[in-house]
């Protein structure tokens, strides 16, 4: 059938009604021929992407509306004309296409192209923004959904692998086990300690992995707790590990409705720590307590030992022939190895005089090796090893020296075929400095470690004590380790041994730092410098409590040629220091009846000018001054010991003293 031919006003009549129709649709829609020119579209093509009207029309090109969107950002960032070519280069090939695009606005259009052959081609634009938008909600709902249900779940399920998931991470031993001793529960805490297993629960007996002898120390704990009671008690545990862990357990029986016990909680912690600590606070406490009273009787026997020494020298010197030194020479000689004991225990007590300055500990450490490799037997093996970096320490060199001496000869002692001393920096943190009584920080560390016989834990808890010793009879006065033990403490340092029958010993020695070494050496030798004055002949001021020891100070003094006025206590000599002019010399002792004491004399002396200025005592705890304010003359001494202190400490410290407390500074 042939349809009539249209007229052109038909013609029009029908492409307006077609035109009509199609801006009625609300997607977008356009027609392009084989040269990519517009031929036909609607008004939602044009209000969908935004064109201009004047852009839009018949045989417009469609690299125009290409370049235009780039040139908007329609594309995002990037080259223009690069965005565009690519797009021209794939509309020419006119291959069916679908895809989504959102626009800058958030606008989201999905695009679908397909070509219309012997014409062009057609493409669809559709407006899918809500409904995106609404997927996007149902999405997020559907997620809050699921979140809510499982958290819901989550509440309404306490499933034992939450349960133990709270168990594990506690530090503790967690278990309950029922009326027939059988475990239905362990922690993390059981497998670590005992390697046990969890999933295995019924194969879990606590007589072996306690061992027979913990098992029935603890089984009568065990029947109290069946019996209705909680119960807490302390044991010896054997780990997994090796270790012996001290541990502290709870048990808390659970009762039926009736009254009657159907199972156990057990909660076990480790107080290994604890009693370790509470070990060194008591042993701490114990050598302060030894500390004090050997101060005090050490103070008593010095003033004893100055009369006898004193007296001894004066009747040598009027009695200078063989019938008389034959009795006193020996008698000299036992009261100078009684002073020496004296200072032995001032070491321990932490009263013995020290003169600490900034010394390099490697040099030290190296003469002692040097000094003992040739008076040790031939198959003991003695190294040092002190580091490439010089060490310094805060620290009296020579009772260094000695401390390190002691040592030395203890691991010969003990039987030991190899003896190293190490040197290293090293720093206390605030959990080790607690357990070593000390402060956190630097220190300079020296290891003594030898492969001898060892020790058990009950001498180790002794081995600082005055006198206390392991040796025969006579081949030790046990005074050694206690020496080292004050002179460390002294130092403001720390001391710990490690040791067990058979492994061997290393002693560790903590010393501070030296914060200026050049400083300290800049100080020594201002002090050194301040030594060299002329022997005192002048006019002394003698304060001393004990009528005995005042008499011998006051010989000795005469015979060094001073002028001596005498006080019995502090009130007297400060009465003799404001009416007596020119007093060259003050030497008091510290401690005196009557509440003005040595310290307080020294002072009023030193602000009326009186140039020389000394202190003397036996050291009881707490006597010695700080370092700077005026030199200590220990007691008991001979009358050379007091003619050297006072031709070299007293004018050095009385023209220096802000020197010499630079150098303790």
């Amino acid at each position: 059938m042939v349809a009539p031919l249209e007229t052109a006003d038909e013609r029009l009549k029908h492409h307006a009604s077609l035109q009509a129709a199609l801006d009625l649709i609300d997607q977008g829609f356009s027609l392009i021929d084989g040269e990519l020119r517009l031929l036909a579209w609607n008004q939602a093509f044009t209000r969908l992407l935004d064109f201009p009207a004047e852009l839009v029309h018949a045989g417009a090109s469609f690299e125009d509306f290409i370049r235009f969107n780039a040139a908007r950002g329609e594309y995002g960032p990037g080259d223009v004309e690069a965005q565009v070519a690519e797009r021209v280069a794939m509309a020419r090939r006119l291959e069916p296409h679908e895809f989504e695009r959102v626009r800058p606005n958030g606008q989201v259009l999905r695009v679908r192209g397909v070509p219309v052959p012997g014409i062009g081609f057609i493409t669809l634009y559709s407006d899918i923004t809500a409904q995106k938008r609404a997927e996007a909600q149902a999405l997020e709902q559907a997620a809050e959904l699921e979140r809510r249900v499982a958290e819901r779940t989550s509440e309404l399920r306490l499933s034992e692998a939450q349960m133990r998931l709270i168990t594990d991470s506690l530090p503790a031993l967690i278990a309950y086990f029922d009326a027939k001793k059988a475990y239905r529960y362990i922690n993390r805490g059981y497998r670590e300690w005992f390697g046990l297993d969890p999933a295995r629960l019924d194969q879990i007996s606590a007589r072996e992995y306690l061992g027979r002898e913990t098992y029935a120390s603890i089984r009568p704990n065990v029947a109290r707790a069946f019996a209705g009671e909680p119960v807490s008690y302390e044991y010896e545990a054997h780990c997994v590990d090796g270790r012996v862990r001290m541990a502290r357990t709870t048990l808390i029986p659970e009762k039926a409705a009736d009254g009657t016990v159907i199972g156990c909680f057990e909660l076990t912690f480790d107080v290994s720590e604890l009693r370790r600590a509470q070990e060194l606070l008591s042993q701490a406490q114990k050598m302060e307590a030894l500390g004090q009273l050997t101060g005090g009787l050490a103070h008593d026997f010095n003033n004893m030992l100055t009369v006898i020494i004193g007296n001894l020298g004066a009747l040598r010197e009027l009695r200078d022939d063989e019938a008389v030194t034959e009795f006193i020479d020996p008698a000299l000689a036992a009261a100078r190895r009684g002073a020496e004991l004296i200072r032995a225990l001032l070491g321990f007590a932490r009263r013995q005089p020290l003169e600490a300055q900034a010394a390099e500990v490697g040099p030290l450490v190296g003469t002692v090796i040097n000094l003992l490799r040739r008076s040790l037997p031939e198959g003991l093996e003695l190294q040092a090893d002190s580091g490439e970096l010089p060490l310094w320490a805060w620290v009296d060199a020579s009772h260094l020296q000695d401390a390190l001496v002691n040592l030395v000869l203890n691991s010969r002692d003990a039987q030991a075929t190899r003896v190293s001393v190490s040197v290293r920096a090293d720093t206390l943190s605030a959990a080790r400095a607690y357990e070593l009584q000390a402060k956190p920080g630097h220190y300079i560390r020296i290891d003594v470690r030898d492969d001898g016989h060892g020790m058990d834990a009950a001498t180790r808890s002794r081995v600082f004590e005055p006198f206390f010793t392991t040796k025969r009879p006579g081949a030790g006065t046990g005074l050694g380790m206690s020496m080292v033990y004050g002179f460390v403490r002294q130092s403001e340092g720390a001391i710990a041994i490690d040791s067990a029958p058979g492994a061997g010993t290393t002693v560790s020695l903590w010393l501070p730092v030296a914060q200026s070494a050049v400083a300290s050496l800049l100080a020594d030798s201002c002090c050194d410098a301040g030594h060299r004055a002329d022997p005192p002949m002048a006019l002394a001021l003698l304060v001393e409590d004990d009528a005995e020891v005042r008499k011998v100070v006051r010989r000795a003094l005469l015979d060094l040629g001073f002028a001596v006025l005498e006080a019995e206590n502090g009130a007297e000599a400060l009465q003799i220091l404001e009416h007596a002019p020119r007093i060259e010399l003050l030497l008091s002792d510290v401690v005196m009846p009557g509440g003005v004491d040595g310290r307080e004399v020294a002072r009023q002396a030193l602000s009326r000018g009186v140039p020389r200025v000394a202190l003397m005592s036996g050291f009881v705890p707490g006597e010695q001054p700080a370092a700077g304010e005026v030199p200590m003359l220990c007691k008991p001494f001979t009358k050379r010991q007091l003619a050297d202190f006072l031709a070299r400490q007293v004018p050095a410290l009385s023209s220096a003293p802000r020197a010499l407390g630079a150098a303790h500074g």
